[in-house]
């Protein structure tokens, strides 16, 4: 079953802009996002297979509409409640 992430050859979809000089983040908050990932997967509360999994699980309006590290996000999140780390709630209440 193909998922949205899986767009490889389909049309409809503009090209790949590069980014002269792109600085490995636009802002602190993708770094977090970076580190927090690299920390859980290190901690083994998730493998990078799984993490892979939950961004490519996203709804694909969602997805589409997602930066890079917004995915990301989403598939740290997803992971942490299916886990049983904490609850959608306790991270609803942490964006706010």
């Amino acid at each position: 079953m193909s998922r949205i992430n899986d767009v490889g050859g389909m049309t409809g979809f503009p090209g790949v802009v590069e980014e002269l000089d792109e600085p490995p983040f636009h802002s602190d908050w993708e770094a977090h996002v970076f580190a927090m990932n690299r920390a859980l997967i290190g901690a083994g509360v998730y493998n990078l297979d799984e993490f892979r999994d939950a961004v490519e699980r996203m709804p694909p309006a969602v997805y589409l509409a997602s930066s890079y590290y917004e995915k990301w996000l989403h598939g740290i999140q997803a992971l942490l409640v299916e886990k049983g780390v904490c609850t959608a709630d306790e991270l609803r209440v942490q964006q706010r």
